[in-house]
């Protein structure tokens, strides 16, 4: 009765651990998915390109703080224990979630539009630094010796299900509503059904008693009274913690953003695929990915978390360049020919060209020749290559048309304005000719072949994702684990991976290059792997009492 009584507990903590955080990821990455509409609705005011890439900017910033979030409630967590911690952090995270559907846009109230939803980001960044530690911690500690992979594999889980939960309400709304309605007031609807998880969720989560380990160290009188100074001031689990994150967290961060939301974007914005037709192809590569969370899991408690790992990272740095070119044959195949077939390059002197972001919106990128041509085809989505003029004049070249680019020296604002606009149009007509659609065509898309991409990319995530709470737990001692385990996960996923949009979308705004993006995941993943060999311990078959 004893083993039967115990599994069933072992089912009730998985169950509603799990619940939980999918409701806070769900709350966390419905921003992710709207950030398109997001970005009209609260950056308006500035050029589209920069526009979108403050909307990642404003993403990120709720990764940025998950750090701070897993020390303030790392520390909390253990000297006061697992459960009320977390449930203290899905309080927060619904509460700024549901705000973020009453806010106004920035046509009603202008810039501070955009400053609240950057504050409630910042709330649900903290709440999630202390959610996902405490979840994992408490699964694992009900776990029995040889199954803490498998177990806490459903708390790996909770991430993507709560992916597929945003995108399920998004689909769902968006074509009830039709885009037109979702785009202008529709996109509220999602972040305010939040509050009704949240209830649901809440009583979930009271219904779990504190975990078997952080009991007996209350008991026992072994808790630690200053978790900060044991995990970060002394060297060896100091230590720990660097060969946590760039031995294993940091690669594991940028396969997912990568496979789940960078694919994302990048069928969006550089392919021209419809948001809805994003979202389904994702969601449907997402059902089919998910359940190789569990596999991995099972199978690091057979052979190890360190390898399955470090493999998946591997295999990430070595097949995202091809796997993206596939992805663009798959789903704008006449994107794909045109960029084959019709080239596109802008010559001119480098040092008249600007790096194509503009933080504050205030750079129209019409001072020179080169800015006119570039801030073109970034708004376009075109990929070019950049070589320097002879005489310093910018030409734009695509296939065998050649097309000078006005220089707006020496001319008024209404001049530059006139020979911009005449720019424009000879160069949209002439990427036309050339064969570069305007946006991808739904017949034209290899739908098997792009879901088989996509789901390649889950994969990957599954590889690294899967078994890395339990090398965590693992890693670290009892009394210290919630705080030190916290920091190197949510700095991996907080700022190499939630930055990893903005700074892949940044890249391919100055270089031109639709694929450059992809250097950043490809480098980290490597070397992750690398210092994962050489310096990560194995942590199946340990204690964690």
């Amino acid at each position: 009765m004893t083993d039967r009584a115990d599994q069933q507990d072992s089912k009730l903590v998985i169950a509603a651990s799990s619940l939980g955080t999918i409701f806070e990821w769900y709350d966390f990455y419905l921003y992710g998915l709207l950030a398109t509409v997001l970005s009209a609705q609260f950056f308006s005011g500035v050029n589209e390109t920069t526009g979108f890439i403050l909307a990642l900017a404003a993403f990120a910033a709720g990764f940025a703080v998950r750090p701070l979030g897993a020390i303030v409630f790392g520390r909390i967590g253990d000297l006061v224990g697992r459960k009320n911690t977390f449930l203290v952090t899905m309080g927060l995270m619904g509460l700024s979630t549901f705000a973020v559907g009453l806010l106004p846009s920035y046509a009603s109230i202008g810039v501070a539009a955009p400053a609240l939803l950057v504050t409630l980001r910042l709330v649900q960044g903290l709440a999630l630094g202390g959610e996902y530690g405490g979840a994992a911690t408490y699964v694992a500690e009900h776990a029995p010796p040889g199954r803490r992979g498998l177990h806490t594999s459903f708390i790996q889980t909770t991430a993507t299900v709560g992916l597929f939960a945003a995108l399920l309400v998004v689909i769902v709304t968006r074509t009830l509503m039709g885009e037109e309605a979702f785009a202008e007031w529709g996109w509220r609807l999602p972040f305010l059904i939040s509050l009704l998880l949240l209830g649901v969720s809440m009583w979930i989560r009271l219904q779990l008693e504190e975990s078997p380990v952080f009991r007996r160290m209350k008991a026992q009188g072994t808790t630690s009274s200053a978790p900060l100074t044991e995990a970060f001031g002394r060297w060896p689990n100091l230590r720990l913690v660097l060969i946590a994150l760039f031995g294993a967290v940091a690669g594991q961060a940028v396969v997912w953003y990568t496979g789940q939301f960078y694919a994302l974007f990048f069928l969006e914005k550089i392919l021209k695929v419809d948001g809805a037709t994003a979202n389904i192809m994702i969601a449907v590569a997402l059902i089919i990915g998910t359940p190789f969370f569990i596999l991995f899991g099972w199978l690091s408690d057979r052979i190890g978390r360190k390898k399955i790992i470090l493999a998946g990272c591997a295999l990430a740095a070595v097949s995202y360049f091809a796997l993206f070119a596939a992805l663009t044959r798959a789903v704008n195949p006449a994107l794909y020919a045109a960029q084959a077939q019709a080239p596109v390059t802008v010559a001119a002197d480098p040092a008249t060209c600007s790096f194509q972001f503009d933080p504050i919106g205030k750079n129209k990128f019409d001072q020179s020749s080169c800015d006119i041509a570039k801030a073109f085809l970034a708004r376009s989505g075109v990929n070019y290559a950049n070589v320097a003029s002879r005489d310093g004049a910018a030409t734009l070249r695509i296939g065998e048309a050649t097309l000078p680019v006005p220089d707006p020296r020496g001319l008024d604002a209404a001049g530059r304005a006139a020979s911009i606009k005449a720019f424009q149009a000879t160069a949209g007509d002439a990427l036309k000719t050339a064969g570069y659609p305007a946006a991808a065509d739904p017949a034209e898309i290899n739908m098997p072949l792009a879901i088989a991409i996509l789901t390649a990319f889950v994969l990957l995530v599954t590889m690294v994702y899967g078994p890395i709470a339990a090398l965590l737990v693992e890693l670290f001692p009892a009394r210290i684990r919630y705080t030190s385990m916290s920091l190197p996960y949510h700095i991996g996923n907080g700022w190499f991976g939630g930055f990893l949009p903005t700074i892949a979308f940044a890249i391919v705004a100055a270089t031109g290059n639709i694929y450059a993006g992809l250097w950043y995941p490809v480098t980290i993943a490597a070397l992750t792997a690398i210092i994962g060999a050489l310096l990560l311990p194995e942590t199946r078959g340990r204690s964690i009492d």
